[in-house]
């Protein structure tokens, strides 16, 4: 159930993004003040919904959930729990979600840093920043969904940690 939780607000920060690219910057142009001010708590809500999404992945990996098709194939059971957590970003999917949720870390810097600047410019700036946002969730999303699931029988164990992030050293 986790999983679906964490798909689930990796879609919600798609939609959240998409308004984020549109209404702040049309306001920008048109001189509305309102959906200017939509800007800042949108970039929140984006950082919120990724950071969830990429929280939920980290417990699915924690726990063994190996009906995951990422996890399955980048973690087993015996792997210490340090090299799990890692594990969440040892794959094209987890890091492309890590690096979504700093996209929006950096969206949620912006918001919260730039009250000197021109509420126009943090509009326009915010929605670039959601326009990649929206279209980074929406490839996660199409192509290289962490939460898919295994069907119809999910592995007993799991593959390993990938090799390049291993040190028996």
């Amino acid at each position: 159930m986790v999983p679906e939780f964490g798909h689930f607000s990796l879609i919600m920060a798609f939609c959240l993004s998409l308004v984020l690219g549109t209404l702040p910057m049309a306001g920008a142009s048109r001189g509305n003040r309102v959906w200017m001010n939509l800007a800042r708590p949108l970039a929140a809500g984006v950082f919120v919904f990724l950071g969830v999404s990429l929280a939920s992945l980290a417990y699915a990996f924690v726990t063994d959930d190996f009906s995951v098709r990422f996890v399955a194939q980048h973690s087993n059971s015996l792997l210490p729990a340090r090299y799990k957590l890692t594990a969440v970003w040892g794959g094209h999917e987890g890091s492309f979600l890590l690096w979504t949720f700093m996209l929006a870390g950096w969206m949620l810097g912006v918001g919260l840093f730039s009250r000197a600047l021109p509420q126009d410019f943090v509009a326009r700036v915010l929605g670039v920043l959601g326009w990649l946002c929206a279209a980074y969730s929406l490839f996660m999303l199409a192509t290289s969904n962490p939460f898919d699931r295994v069907v119809p029988l999910p592995p007993v164990d799991g593959a390993d940690l990938n090799p390049a992030l291993q040190d028996f050293g």
